[in-house]
């Protein structure tokens, strides 16, 4: 049996209102080594070693293909192909006149897009059997904005910088939520306060007068 939770989401879009989806609740895991035993349990024409070593040869050319510029479309399952990013100790770049181009140096793959098959979609859904799990709501603040902009001064001033776990903290944000805001707060020159570094290494200091 599978659930479903109702999660609550921030209005993007300033109308008052917050949005829903529904997200299927994950119990665990499950591991290569139980997923190949499961596998096996279900047709027992391939042993687990057979089916161990065509799955971790998929994966080895999986990788490489992809690695050389091909997307790799498996037949029943989906098509798999590279995601790119700047290093995390790069800035992002843009097409403006003067600023810093990235090199191949500066760039990395970051991840890998799947897209399923239809077919495995309208597989998935006939033998998911669901039931309600509960909802997720949003954490709120009990602060005001300028409230929590003013907390953040304070809390930069007294300690040089701050992340976004700090104002999360600070603030009583959700972490997500809180990433936005600085990133919104950081963008208006008038809050007093900028960013400097990209990604998971991105500090907030108060911004140098003109």
């Amino acid at each position: 049996m599978a659930r479903y939770i109702k999660k609550e989401i921030v209005d993007l879009r300033g109308s008052g209102s917050t949005k829903a989806y529904y997200k299927l609740k994950t119990w665990c895991r499950m591991d290569f080594e139980n997923f190949v035993a499961r596998c096996n349990a279900h047709n027992g024409a391939f042993s687990k070693a057979l089916l161990k070593g065509v799955m971790t040869a998929v994966c080895e050319e999986l990788a490489y293909q992809i690695s050389n510029g091909y997307s790799v479309k498996i037949d029943g399952l989906g098509t798999f192909s590279a995601k790119l990013g700047v290093r995390e100790d790069k800035e992002m770049d843009n097409f403006q006149e003067g600023t810093t181009k990235r090199n191949a140096q500066s760039i990395e793959v970051t991840g890998v897009s799947f897209k399923a098959e239809k077919e495995l979609v309208k597989v998935i859904n006939r033998e998911c059997d669901l039931e309600r799990g509960g909802e997720e709501r949003l954490k709120r603040s009990k602060y005001s904005k300028e409230e929590r902009i003013e907390r953040a001064r304070q809390f930069i001033s007294k300690n040089t910088y701050m992340r976004v776990q700090e104002y999360a903290s600070l603030t009583g944000l959700a972490y997500s939520t809180a990433a936005r805001e600085l990133c919104s707060i950081a963008s208006d020159p008038t809050s007093g306060i900028r960013s400097q570094g990209a990604k998971s290494g991105k500090l907030y200091l108060l911004a140098r007068e003109s």
